[in-house]
C-alpha cells in the first residue's frame, strides 16, 4: 500500500502538468467553441450562442474546401513518407561508402523547426531568387511559381512535408527492421521462398505495428500543418494550400472569432480521433483477436 502511494506521489508532479496544459486547454476550447467571441470587437463579451458556431461548420464552403484540400494533403504526404522510409531503412541497414555521414545529413531536417523549414523553403522557391525555379526553367524549361499556380504550390507542400518528415519514418523503420528475428527469414529461404514472399508474409506482418504507429503520428501531425505552410504560401494561392490548420489559425488571428475557430478544432479533433479509431478497428484490432 505504501510504495502504491509512494508511486501516485511519484507521478503527482507529471500529472498535474498534463492536467494544466492538457485538460484545462481543452476543457476551455468546448466552452468557448459554444461562444460568439471577438475580443478585440466592439463588445468584447463571451456571448452564449448554443451551437450556431457548429452549425455554421456544416455550411462553411471555405472549411469543406479545406477539409478536402487536408485529407488530399494527408494521403499523399503520409503515403510517400511511409514508403520512401521503408526503402530508405533497407538502404542504410545496408553497407556502403560514406554510410555514417549520409545517415547524419538524412537526419538534419528533424532538427529544424517548422517554420524555418517554410522559410527555407520559401526562399528556395521564389521564382525570382530561389534556385529551384531557376534550374526547373534552365534545365526543363518548365515555369515553376508557387505563387500563382494552385497545383504547383499543393504539390511543393506535399514534397516539402516529405523532406521534413521522412527521416522519423526511417528511423522507425529501422528500428523495426533491426529487431526482428533471423529464425522466420532463414526458415522461408531454405523453403525455397522468394523476396517478394518474404515481405508479404513475414516482413510486413511483423513489422506492422511499427508501421501502424508511425502512420497515426505523422497522421496527427499532418493534419495540423500551419506553420510551414504560412511561411510558404499563406495558404494560396486561392484555397490550393489552406490546410485546416490555416483555416483555423486565420479565423482565430486575423479575424479574431475565436468561438468559431474553437469549434472548428473541436470538430478536427473529433474527426481524427475517428480516422485513428477506425485504422485501429480495420488493422490492428482483428489481428489481436486472431492471436486470442
Amino acid at each position: 500500500m505504501q510504495s502504491r502511494t509512494f508511486g501516485w506521489i511519484l507521478l503527482a508532479p507529471t500529472l498535474l502538468i498534463l492536467f494544466l496544459f492538457g485538460v484545462v486547454p481543452f476543457i476551455y476550447v468546448i466552452v468557448v467553441s459554444f461562444h460568439q467571441w471577438n475580443p478585440f470587437g466592439a463588445n468584447p463579451d463571451m456571448v452564449f450562442n448554443w451551437a450556431q458556431n457548429y452549425r455554421r461548420i456544416v455550411f462553411d464552403g471555405q472549411f469543406l474546401a479545406s477539409l478536402g484540400v487536408t485529407a488530399a494533403f494527408v494521403a499523399f504526404a503520409v503515403a510517400s513518407q511511409i514508403l520512401l522510409g521503408y526503402v530508405l531503412a533497407l538502404a542504410f541497414l545496408r553497407d556502403f561508402p560514406g554510410k555514417a555521414f549520409f545517415r547524419t545529413i538524412h537526419t538534419l531536417p528533424l532538427i529544424m523547426a517548422p517554420i524555418i523549414v517554410g522559410s527555407v523553403w520559401k526562399l528556395m522557391m521564389t521564382p525570382s531568387i530561389g534556385i529551384i525555379p531557376a534550374a526547373m526553367q534552365g534545365w526543363l524549361g518548365y515555369d515553376l511559381n508557387i505563387g500563382q499556380n494552385a497545383v504547383q504550390a499543393f504539390v511543393v507542400t506535399v514534397v516539402m512535408d516529405v523532406w521534413h518528415w521522412t527521416p522519423l519514418v526511417t528511423l522507425t523503420m529501422i528500428a523495426a527492421l533491426v529487431s526482428l528475428p533471423a529464425d522466420p527469414f532463414e526458415q522461408a529461404q531454405i523453403d525455397g521462398a522468394g523476396r517478394a514472399q518474404i515481405f508479404w508474409h513475414i516482413t510486413l506482418p511483423m513489422i506492422r505495428p511499427a508501421i501502424l504507429a508511425t502512420v497515426f503520428i505523422r497522421l496527427m501531425d499532418a493534419l495540423r500543418i500551419v506553420d510551414e505552410v504560412l511561411m510558404l504560401t499563406g495558404g494560396g494561392p486561392g484555397s490550393a494550400t489552406r490546410f485546416i490548420g490555416v483555416h483555423i489559425f486565420k479565423e482565430v488571428f486575423p479575424r479574431t472569432n475565436y468561438g468559431y475557430g474553437s469549434a472548428v478544432s473541436v470538430i478536427v479533433l473529433y474527426l481524427t480521433i475517428v480516422v485513428c479509431w477506425l485504422m485501429y478497428v480495420g488493422l490492428i484490432a482483428p489481428r489481436n483477436k486472431d492471436k486470442g
